[in-house]
């Protein structure tokens, strides 16, 4: 009996310094409370709404399809016209009415753009001549445009749009210098015809893309055909006169900013995700 009560006291105390040994051992693992933080996350950018300004600068390439002017007993074509390149400088004002339509207000300068052109005719009896015409112009071009953005890759978003308006062109004194043909050294005096100005009847096509600088900023960079109509050019002098033009059209390429003050119509911010800590023992 003894032996027993002995044996069982002594599995007794094996089990409880076990146990001590293994609570000294592995201590206990606490995890500290999470404490949720709100943690900044940069937004998406994504098209904005709203009102917007617009400016821009292009370059032209323009062609002139031809002029008509007034001579005793009817009238005649010139044998060339040209044009050469112009620049211009424009803004505006616009509205975004959601993600795919826009449309704006824009009033555009282009600067002074020469103009060279050449007729045949005689000088005196019988002496065929040819006839050199300088001139320039100066126009204030406005257009009521509307857009639609056709898709959007990152921060890129393609469009197409198209403009009806009018522009008012000023031309500058028309300068001809008739010399003989077999002799282009004999040339008569230089006669100047007074250049007329006015509206004209003016449309637009665009198609470009527009580049997300910030949520209320895009760069623009875009391609516009410009049909403006026909109208007169010159008046009246001695040789013959009034000029009229046929429809200038130009080919530009543009590029600009676009300031936004709608912010961003959708601003995605991810679901806050806390971090993971490490255990801490004690």
């Amino acid at each position: 009996m003894k032996k027993m009560l002995a044996s069982t006291a002594i599995l007794s105390l094996a089990g409880l310094t076990s146990a001590l040994a293994a609570d000294i051992g592995s201590p206990p693992v606490v995890y500290p409370p999470v404490i949720e933080e709100p943690v900044y996350h940069a937004p998406e950018v994504h098209a904005s709404s709203g009102w917007y300004l617009r400016g821009d600068a292009g370059y032209g390439w323009n062609r002139l399809r031809g002029i008509t002017y007034s001579v005793s007993g009817g009238t005649n074509d010139f044998t060339t016209s040209k044009l050469k390149r112009s620049f211009s400088v424009g803004a505006g004002v616009g509205y975004q009415f959601n993600k795919r339509f826009r449309s704006d207000l824009t009033l555009d300068y282009i600067t002074n753009t020469k103009f060279t052109g050449s007729t045949v005719g005689s000088c005196g009896v019988g002496n065929p001549c040819t006839s050199t015409d300088l001139a320039s112009y100066t126009a204030w071009s406005l257009l009521a445009n509307a857009y639609v953005d056709l898709f959007t890759y990152g921060r890129v978003t393609a469009y197409a749009g198209a403009g009806l308006g009018a522009t008012y062109i000023d031309w500058g004194d028309l300068r001809n210098t008739s010399c003989l043909t077999a002799t282009p050294t004999t040339c008569d005096p230089t006669i100047t015809h007074a250049g007329a100005y006015g509206w004209r009847a003016t449309a637009a096509l665009m198609a470009g893309a527009s580049i997300k600088i910030t949520c209320g900023l895009a760069a623009d960079v875009n391609y516009r055909y410009r049909y403006m109509a026909g109208g007169r050019m010159f008046g009246y002098s001695t040789g013959g006169g009034p000029g009229f033009t046929k429809a200038i059209h130009t080919h530009e390429g543009r590029a600009g900013l676009r300031y936004s003050f709608g912010g961003c119509a959708d601003t995605y911010i991810p679901p806050y995700e806390p971090p993971t800590l490490p255990p801490v023992y004690k």
